[in-house]
């Protein structure tokens, strides 16, 4: 399960939009929020992310349990 709630605060201290990760992970805005509503990535863009945002603790936010 993904805790959208602090991916969230992690592209917004990257001063970031969520349609700007979107483009970066290769999908379209309406694509993203979908995503984010369902809390559902790839492993690839889970992997993008994590680089690009520079997440220090990805298990925290992408592997978390519930």
């Amino acid at each position: 399960m993904i805790k959208t709630d602090e991916l969230r605060g992690e592209i917004a201290k990257n001063g970031l939009y969520q349609s700007d990760v979107a483009k970066m992970i290769g999908v379209t805005p309406k694509t993203f929020y979908e995503k984010m509503k369902n809390g559902v990535f790839g492993s690839d863009e889970i992997e993008i992310m994590i680089e690009e945002l520079n997440i220090r603790d990805p298990m925290a936010i992408f592997f978390a349990k519930k």
